[in-house]
């Protein structure tokens, strides 16, 4: 049922449906295509300005409308359509640049890279890359090498090195110079920085095998390893 008010003494009657949308009370009955224009900012200016209209052809001649006031709540108005537009926009161009990045990583298929990893494999007498990132610089920078049994089988000093990252090219040999036998290997980096002793991450290397998209939209690289990694992830391509 709809009812009308008057806005001034004589004049003309406003629909309720239209005082019901700009208070927010609209019937929940009212049809599928109703609620959706009424929640649209455009229409939610619309309605205001009918409103406006309506309420300065009848103010009070000896107490006119505050224009500022008036101003100011369509000024808000607009921002509010203003925000609206702006979160479309930027919608858009989350997704054309997710898409981007879907593109640039299946461009890596089939690459090497390294990514946060503490572990490589030694096969006929070769290992598989691996490396280290620093956040600072470094003026002695050892790597451990340990077994799969956890015995230490090589220290690695590398010396001083700047900071990022530093990839590790290596023949596989224990200490006494002696080829290591094949198997998986792991690795922990230590460091002197600023007098102090600091740790450093360890990169394992691996080839990128598939793209997949992860629970937050971005790309994920599957990796030979098994593991899978974002693309800020890798540190780099070797």
């Amino acid at each position: 049922m709809t009812t009308n008010t008057s806005i001034g003494n004589n004049g003309p009657a406003i629909s309720q449906t239209l005082l019901d949308t700009m208070n927010g009370t609209a019937s929940s009955s009212s049809s599928s295509s109703s609620t959706s224009s009424a929640t649209s900012g455009s229409d939610l200016q619309n309605t205001f300005l009918q409103l406006l209209i309506a309420q300065m052809k009848n103010q009070d001649p000896t107490n006119p409308m505050d224009s500022s006031q008036m101003t100011s709540q369509l000024a808000q108005i607009n921002t509010v359509t203003g925000i609206s537009q702006l979160n479309t926009s930027l919608t858009s161009l989350s997704t054309q640049l997710t898409a981007g990045q879907q593109t640039q990583a299946a461009n890596l298929i089939g690459s090497t890279v390294l990514a946060p990893g503490n572990t490589f494999q030694v096969a006929s007498g070769k290992a598989t890359g691996f490396g280290v990132t620093l956040a600072n610089d470094a003026s002695d920078l050892q790597i451990v090498v340990k077994n799969s049994a956890g015995t230490i089988v090589n220290t690695l000093d590398l010396g001083k090195q700047s900071a990022g990252t530093v990839p590790v090219g290596w023949t596989p040999v224990d200490k006494s110079g002696n080829a290591l036998p094949d198997g998986t290997y792991t690795i922990t980096a230590t460091g002197t920085v600023g007098g102090k002793a600091a740790t450093a991450t360890t990169l394992s290397a691996g080839t990128v095998q598939g793209v997949i998209k992860q629970t937050d939209g971005t790309a994920g690289l599957v990796l030979s390893t098994g593991s899978t990694v974002g693309l800020t992830d890798i540190a780099a391509i070797i």
